[in-house]
C-alpha cells in the first residue's frame, strides 16, 4: 500500500505508474477474473468506508495516504479504522 502511494505521486509518465494502473493483457486462467493492483486498492478503500474516493488523489496527500494505509493495516484490529479521514 505504501508503495502504491509513492508510485501514484510519481506521475503518469513513469513506466512503473503504468504497470500499477494498467490493464493486464493476454490470457488468464479459466474461471478467473482479471485483477489489477488498482482493484485491490479500491477494495481496501471500500473496506474502510471510503469507496467513492479517488485513490490517486488521496495518495497525493501524504498524511491522508499514511492514515489510509494505517487504517487498512488495522482492519482486523479493535480500533475504528473507518474514521481515518476525520482525524
Amino acid at each position: 500500500m505504501r508503495w502504491a502511494g509513492y508510485v501514484a505521486r510519481m506521475g503518469e509518465t513513469r513506466e512503473v505508474y503504468r504497470v500499477l494502473v494498467g490493464k493486464p493483457e493476454g490470457k488468464r486462467p479459466l474461471g478467473r477474473t482479471r485483477r489489477r493492483w488498482e482493484n485491490n486498492i479500491k477494495m481496501n478503500l471500500q473496506e474502510v468506508g471510503c469507496g467513492d474516493m479517488d485513490w490517486i488523489e488521496l495518495a497525493h496527500g501524504r498524511e491522508r495516504w499514511r492514515a489510509f494505509v494505517n487504517a487498512v493495516m488495522n482492519l482486523w484490529g479493535p480500533s475504528n479504522a473507518g474514521n481515518f479521514l476525520t482525524s
